[in-house]
């Protein structure tokens, strides 16, 4: 095999690793919009649901959460078997919020950070 060909297949696996790695992330941004249509859903999901990159997610969710705490918002309560370490399913207490509700959390919300700024604006403008 040519040096040529090496680098044109390294080119060819590299672009399909991203093109499949975009398509993921817009694959989850349009199920978490559907879903936030259907029903209430986390805060992490209202987030996704904006197409924010996922390394921000977890962050501004912990942010709107004391937000609605702040505020005074309950979402509805839900239990969930979350895993832990890859074995435990322990039942905890999750929270889902409608669009309304969310749309009250982020009149209190005032991020500095420009990536949560972009993200407040998307849930505004929802």
């Amino acid at each position: 095999m040519s040096t040529n060909s090496r680098r044109t297949a390294a080119l060819l696996r590299d672009r399909a690793r991203t093109n499949r790695a975009k398509s993921r992330a817009r694959r989850a941004a349009s199920t978490a919009a559907r879903r936030v249509r259907t029903g209430p859903r986390s805060l992490a999901t209202h987030i996704i649901a904006t197409g924010a990159p996922l390394d921000v997610v977890a962050g501004a969710a912990d942010a709107l959460r004391t937000q609605a705490r702040k505020a005074g918002i309950r979402g509805r309560a839900v239990r969930i078997r979350r895993t832990l370490k890859g074995r435990a399913r322990r039942v905890v207490t999750a929270y889902r919020y409608t669009v309304e509700q969310v749309a009250q959390i982020v009149a209190n919300y005032k991020p500095r950070k420009a990536e949560y700024k972009a993200i407040r604006a998307a849930l505004s403008a929802a």
